[in-house]
C-alpha cells in the first residue's frame, strides 16, 4: 500500500503504473495482480486506507470542541502537501458517484459512516447547547463533509487560497464555543 501510495502522489494517477508499484513493493507484477485486478482497485484501497488512518488519528485527537479545528486545520495541512493524492480522492469520488464503478460502494458507506459518525457528536452537542440553534445535526453533518470537500477542490484549483480560515469561521457559525 505503501509503495502505491507513493507511487500515486509522485507520478499521479495517469502516470503510475502497476510495474512501478510491484518494483517498488518488491514484488512481481502478477503477484500485485493477485491482490489488486486493476489500478483503481488499488486507489481505492489505498485512499480507503488513508480514510481509516486519518478517522482512527481523529477520534484519538479530538477529545473535545476546542480541539475539532486545530485537528481538522492540520489535516488538511497535510492534505496540501500531497495535492496529487487529493486530487485523486475528489476525482475518484466523483467517477465512484455512477453505482457501475468499482468504488461505488465505498464510497457510499464512506460517506454514510461518517455522515453518522458526525451526525451521532453533534447530537451531543446540540444536547449540551453547542449546536446552533436551529441547525439540526443531520444538516450540519452533510454541511461539514460538503465544506471539507468543497475546500479542497477550490484549493486544487487556486492553491494559493486560504482554506483553513474559511474552515474555521465555518465551524463558528455551526458550533457554540465558550470563548
Amino acid at each position: 500500500m505503501r509503495a502505491a501510495r507513493d507511487s500515486f502522489a509522485e507520478r499521479g494517477y495517469a502516470r503510475a503504473s502497476l510495474r512501478d508499484i510491484a518494483e517498488r513493493a518488491g514484488i512481481t507484477h502478477a503477484g500485485l495482480l493477485h491482490h489488486f485486478r486493476s489500478k483503481d482497485e488499488l486507489l481505492a484501497e489505498v485512499l480507503a486506507q488513508r480514510d481509516t488512518e486519518e478517522w482512527e488519528e481523529g477520534v484519538a485527537e479530538v477529545d473535545s470542541l476546542e480541539a475539532l479545528a486545530p485537528y481538522l486545520g492540520t489535516l488538511l495541512a497535510r492534505h496540501q502537501k500531497t495535492p496529487e493524492l487529493m486530487r485523486l480522492w475528489l476525482e475518484l469520488a466523483a467517477a465512484a458517484s455512477r453505482p457501475e464503478h468499482p468504488a461505488h460502494g465505498y464510497f457510499v458507506e464512506r460517506y454514510e459512516r461518517s455522515r453518522t459518525h458526525v451526525t451521532r457528536r453533534l447530537r451531543e452537542l446540540e444536547a449540551q447547547g453547542k449546536l446552533r440553534e436551529g441547525l439540526g445535526p443531520d444538516s450540519a453533518a452533510t454541511l461539514f463533509q460538503a465544506v471539507l470537500n468543497g475546500l479542497q477542490a477550490q484549493w486544487l484549483l487556486n492553491q494559493h487560497l486560504d482554506i483553513i480560515e474559511p474552515l474555521n469561521r465555518f465551524l463558528d457559525l455551526i458550533l457554540v464555543t465558550d470563548d
